[in-house]
């Protein structure tokens, strides 16, 4: 049973300089060790680059909208689609959650001080801002042309944009990423309060020890590939030009064999976050713990097996394809096993519909859409008249933006409180979050119409029939753009003239709401003793959360 004290407004006491105004000098936030800080630098280092890629996205959705080449021209738009997912997918997508919701809270839900190796974290911001920057000149002096996959012959013989300084961005990038997960699992690993076992863990920080090994053990593949290809256009070694005696489809084999588990770092933490979202406002203990703890691992351990349902129209053996397929149906389960968790977590609780919960039931539909189409696309009978059409991009959407990028909104806007000490306005919140759902869906369900009747990707022009679903396409986007753009807008008002959010705004029995708001540097007065299960919410249960507040005081403080 959570401790009774927590919700005790009579203990309310002063607060502590928090991490925010411990030193306001560029020098105290650029060599800082405080995870906290390095967090909220990597929130806004990623949505910049997310900025980037949305301009692009806003680029391809206007030449789209009519049928011939009237805004750019072939070559133009080969470069906007690469650029655009090499953005979103290696600087947003894959360090999104990681980098900055699982770096700030990490510690803080364990009873931990800090991460374990706070100089190597400062080193991976470092990283990335290093391959970011060598990547946005690339693409700014010339760009890349080869889409975001790098397959070859076209980045080894045919392109003469800036495929290798890209590619050593990307290179640089992976290191962040690999020194990331490093650091989280010998925290969670060495540095839980006492009381803290496995079992009492959150599910946030499971998610993100199954992101962890994946990042640790599929990364380094992809940096040797980019390591070979670059050994391949310098050196003239045959190893993926078939002029010379190399193979493309080994290109593809060790590419896939990181970006498929990629999939699952974008999307493995976002399901961390609709796992707390879910319980906490449903004030219901989550529906089968250990099932949702371990499905994350074995979608760790599964991503690894599926590499190849990528490459069924690339050549490869029949029965390679039919064990591919098989395995990609066995790794929907434990995402299957996840959403009914879920939903059955929901089920006779008290819901209440603030503006991460709104998101966080906006992911399970959008997500469910984006899984079942993984299926289609993983059978070999039907992704031959599949591949390569809009039906794709279509599928990678609903899983990466209406999966990954709805889960971050929902993390973001329910730890906002947390991070910055002040409340956001509801109402702005459930506009954007309608927005954002209403506008997704009408840009990318079009398109699995569109690549059922054949409409081919990556290609500037289109067919004249195609155009009345580009433009409710394009549409779509234009909404989808403003739901996007309006939480920069009263998060950012906020911070100035938002509301004292308390300590413990949503009523809630995890250790991050047990230390102050924004917490101090570090993190807690004194070592936490964790002496209740994860998602208990003792007496509260049943209640709705205004109730609760209500009947504890308000505002709440630990």
């Amino acid at each position: 049973m959570q401790n009774a004290d927590a919700f005790n407004p009579s203990l309310m006491r002063e607060p502590k300089d928090s991490y925010l105004t411990n030193g306001y000098s560029i020098k105290s936030w650029l060599l800082t060790k405080d995870h906290k800080r390095i967090a909220l630098m990597y929130l806004i280092s990623i949505s910049v680059f997310f900025m980037m890629g949305g301009l692009y996205a806003a680029a391809i959705r206007l030449e789209l909208l009519t049928p011939n080449t009237d805004l750019l021209q072939s070559a133009t738009y080969n470069k906007a689609f690469t650029q655009h997912g090499i953005l979103m997918i290696f600087f947003f997508l894959i360090p999104s959650i990681p980098a900055t919701l699982g770096n700030f809270l990490l510690p803080l839900m364990i009873g931990a001080k800090d991460l374990a190796l706070p100089r190597i974290n400062l080193l991976s911001l470092y990283l990335y801002w290093i391959g970011g920057i060598l990547t946005l000149y690339a693409l700014m002096q010339g760009g890349v042309d080869t889409g975001w996959t790098f397959y070859t012959p076209y980045s080894t013989t045919f392109s003469n944009s800036y495929v290798m300084a890209v590619g050593l961005g990307i290179f640089i990038n992976g290191f962040s990423s690999i020194l990331t997960g490093l650091n989280f699992i010998v925290t969670i690993h060495t540095m839980r309060a006492p009381g803290m076992t496995w079992f009492r863990l959150p599910l946030f920080v499971w998610a993100h020890y199954a992101t962890s090994l994946v990042m640790i053990l599929g990364t380094p593949v992809v940096a040797i590939t980019i390591l070979l290809l670059a050994i391949e256009r310098v050196a003239k070694v045959g190893i993926f030009d078939p002029a010379i005696g190399g193979d493309p489809i080994l290109f593809q084999h060790l590419f896939w064999f990181y970006s498929h588990p990629a999939v699952y770092i974008m999307i493995l933490p976002g399901m961390g976050v609709i796992s707390e979202v879910i319980s906490n406002f449903s004030r219901k203990k989550i529906f089968g713990y250990e099932f949702i703890a371990f499905s994350s691992i074995a979608i760790a351990v599964f991503g690894f097996l599926v590499w190849g349902h990528h490459m069924f129209v690339s050549g490869q053996s029949i029965y390679a394809g039919l064990v591919f397929s098989f395995l990609t149906m066995v790794v929907a389960v434990p995402s299957a096993i996840k959403v009914f968790n879920w939903t059955a977590t929901m089920y006779k609780g008290s819901i209440s519909y603030d503006t991460p919960m709104l998101y966080a039931i906006g992911f399970l539909g959008l997500f469910l859409v984006g899984g079942l189409t993984g299926l289609f696309l993983g059978s070999v009978g039907l992704t031959v008249h599949l591949t390569d059409t809009y039906f794709v991009v279509a599928h990678f959407h609903y899983v990466m933006v209406g999966g990954q990028v709805i889960a971050y909104l929902a993390g973001i806007h329910y730890w906002w409180p947390k991070m910055t000490g002040k409340m956001y306005s509801e109402f702005w919140g459930k506009v954007s979050a309608m927005l954002v759902f209403i506008g997704f869906n009408l840009t990318f369900f079009p398109q699995f119409i569109l690549g059922y009747q054949g409409m081919p990707r990556r290609y500037a022009s289109y067919p004249a029939e195609f155009q009345v679903l580009n433009i409710f396409s394009t549409a779509g986007a234009s909404v989808l753009g403003v739901g996007l753009l309006m939480p920069v807008v009263y998060l950012t008002h906020s911070i100035f003239a938002g509301k004292p959010a308390g300590d413990n705004p949503w009523m809630l029995p995890g250790l991050e709401w047990r230390c102050q708001s924004p917490p101090t540097t570090f993190n807690f007065e004194e070592q936490p003793v964790v002496t209740w299960e994860a998602y208990e919410f003792g007496e509260e249960n049943g209640l709705d959360i205004e109730e609760a507040r209500r009947s504890a005081g308000s505002p709440v403080t630990v």
